[in-house]
């Protein structure tokens, strides 16, 4: 399973689905254990530590500072890790509307983390771009 690669198909098909949980971003310092308990819904591993997208909830509970409360929008197309412009044709619509974005691409779909406050406003962009990309 390839995935979706055309770019006109991966814009009118993407549905945007807005995931209900608040994410925020922590980081641990490197050679520093993670907290037990913790499920990060991502992990990367730089030099200055790891990055870790956690619930919001569950890094207070944890004791971690966490840094831009977001929502995921999941965009339920199976875009292909090779498709070209997808991302880029979806993230100028958003920032035009000033809403700040940190895209995820995963193996079958690409999420985006966008500020919580305006989690809504960025579905609804979406949308309208997918509906004119199907006509």
């Amino acid at each position: 399973m390839t995935g979706e690669t055309d770019l006109d198909t991966l814009l009118a098909a993407m549905a945007p689905r807005l995931q209900p949980e608040t994410y925020v971003f922590v980081t641990i310092a490197p050679g520093t254990v993670e907290p037990a308990g913790l499920t990060p819904l991502m992990r990367c591993a730089e030099a200055e530590g790891t990055t870790l997208i956690v619930e919001h909830a569950a890094a207070i509970a944890a004791g971690l500072e966490g840094t831009f409360p977001c929502r995921m929008i999941t965009l339920d197309i199976h875009s292909s890790l090779a498709a070209v412009g997808f991302l880029a044709a979806i993230l100028p619509r958003l920032a035009a509307a000033g809403i700040g974005v940190n895209p995820v691409s995963a193996y079958f779909h690409d999420h985006l983390f966008v500020p919580a406050d305006r989690a809504a406003d960025a579905v609804a962009i979406l949308t309208e771009m997918a509906r004119n990309a199907a006509k």
